[in-house]
């Protein structure tokens, strides 16, 4: 009975060397930690609005069909080959042929119309000459009647007849010259549908209005087009593809700092790795909204005499709001991270109490040294109106960054300024170039285990007021445990 007790009370005291051992390691007593840092680096910064956009070519022609028909060929582009994707016309180039057998015959019939009004207002011109020798012979018989009067020489029947043929003669003249008239009117008349027939037969013969390069070729021969409210579209023209549009839809937050003539980077996935150039040309008026999202199109002009744009590229655009050059830049996880109580060197633990104060000495670090405001990123439209205001300026605020000091840490004091959402412009006393400064930490168990923190839930709290902000990693993510605890052992 004595042997199992004195086994009870030696695993009872080993099992407690062992906790107050893992307590002592987890409290800083074990190896120091080991801290991630950057170097304070010089440099350019540019504060951007990121969006999604579309390769537009400046000027596109849709050509249609006016007349219905069956496609029955296609014509040849510059190179002697036939239209096609892609081909480079010149201005008057035979596109396609419609079957132009019915617009033949109509403008034939037309023709023939024309042929027989002329023939018709010829024909009223000699009545008219007609009419006239009439008239001249039915003028002398009267006047002749006319000077005897009704008489013994002239029956009263015959002077009432020569009479009524001079006005007769006269009134078929009249008659005659509007004959002309609506001969005219007909040959007019049929001279116009003529015209029409004709000019539909024209339009059998598809024609490049422009010079350029078809984008899209929308028939095949043997198809039928009919042309009704509609003109059906044939082909789609690009006019000059060396000066090229990128369409981007740029939020309500962001487009009161889209200004004509700012510059623009974007990339597109076809050419990975290169950056191409342009600027704000204008911002179109008509809003669009989906799912309660108001964007507006903005037409960003580039140069595209390389060729290598092509029509409907998606684009990844920047505009750019600020550059700023020569400014000190640190990454955003240093402004990020908040060291522990105990991390920090003790000359600059004190603060209205000391580290014995409430939440473990958080509140009166805090008191100490302000938080630093949280890094916005400026392609975010949160970010961008914090960071960067309009086109240039961007406002500042107050932060930390932390710089090892043996196995402690020491605070920084720094004016944070503009941000492109993994860089921040950063100023203040004593703040170098290359100075390193700490962006996260690295716990001797976790360097044992080969990688990252562990997030335990028994670690010493955070120095802060309990906030979630914790060690960030060197790209700017992490974050770790900021819970207030009991007061470090002083």
């Amino acid at each position: 009975m004595k042997t199992w007790i004195t086994w009870i009370v030696i695993l009872v005291c080993v099992a407690g060397v062992g906790v107050a051992a893992a307590a002592w390691m987890l409290r800083g007593g074990g190896e120091a930690a080991a801290y991630r840092t950057a170097a304070v680096q010089r440099g350019e910064l540019l504060v951007t609005i990121g969006a999604t956009g579309t390769v537009e070519p400046e000027e596109v022609i849709d050509v249609g069909a006016q007349v219905a028909g069956q496609i029955l060929s296609f014509g040849t582009d510059a190179a002697g080959k036939t239209v096609d994707y892609g081909s480079a016309i010149e201005e008057g180039t035979v596109l396609a042929r419609i079957d132009d057998s019915l617009y033949r015959a109509a403008a034939a019939e037309a023709t023939a119309q024309v042929q027989s009004a002329q023939a018709g207002e010829a024909r009223a011109k000699a009545d008219l000459e007609q009419f006239k020798a009439n008239l001249y012979q039915a003028e002398r018989d009267w006047q002749r009647a006319e000077k005897l009067g009704p008489s013994e020489a002239l029956a009263q029947t015959s002077y009432d007849a020569y009479k009524a043929a001079y006005e007769a003669a006269k009134a078929n003249v009249a008659v005659g010259e509007a004959a002309i008239l609506q001969a005219r009117a007909a040959v007019a008349q049929t001279q116009a549908g003529l015209d029409r027939a004709k000019r539909n037969l024209g339009y059998t013969v598809i024609t490049s209005p422009v010079r350029g390069v078809i984008i899209d070729r929308r028939v095949n021969i043997g198809q039928t087009v009919v042309a009704s409210l509609n003109a059906p579209s044939l082909f789609l023209i690009a006019k000059d593809l060396k000066h090229m549009q990128v369409w981007v839809a740029v939020n309500e937050a962001d487009v009161g700092k889209i200004h004509a003539g700012q510059p623009v980077t974007f990339t597109v996935d076809a050419f990975p790795g290169e950056t191409f150039t342009g600027q704000v040309g204008k911002v179109r008026l008509n809003a669009s909204m989906t799912q309660n999202v108001v964007t507006y199109t903005v037409e960003v002009a580039t140069d595209n005499s390389s060729l290598r744009l092509l029509p409907y590229l998606t684009a990844n655009v920047k505009f750019e709001l600020s550059r700023r050059e020569g400014v000190l830049l640190v990454p955003n996880a240093a402004l990020r991270w908040t060291p522990t109580a105990e991390q920090v060197a003790p000359q600059f633990r004190q603060a209205r109490g000391g580290p014995a104060a409430r939440n473990g000495g958080g509140e009166a670090q805090a008191a100490q040294t302000p938080r630093p405001e949280r890094p916005r990123d400026a392609n975010s439209p949160a970010g961008a109106g914090k960071r960067a205001g309009g086109a240039g300026s961007p406002r500042t605020s107050r932060g930390v960054l932390w710089t090892a000091d043996g196995k402690f840490v020491r605070p920084v004091r720094v004016t944070v300024g503009a941000s492109d959402g993994t860089m921040t412009e950063v100023t203040g006393e004593g703040l170098t170039e290359r100075l390193e400064v700490v962006t996260g930490v690295q716990a001797a168990t976790s360097r044992a285990a080969g990688g990252g923190e562990v997030n335990n839930p028994f670690a010493p709290p955070r120095f802060g007021r309990g906030s979630k902000r914790g060690s960030g990693s060197g790209s700017g993510g992490g974050s770790g445990s900021g819970r207030g605890g009991p007061p470090p052992p002083p």
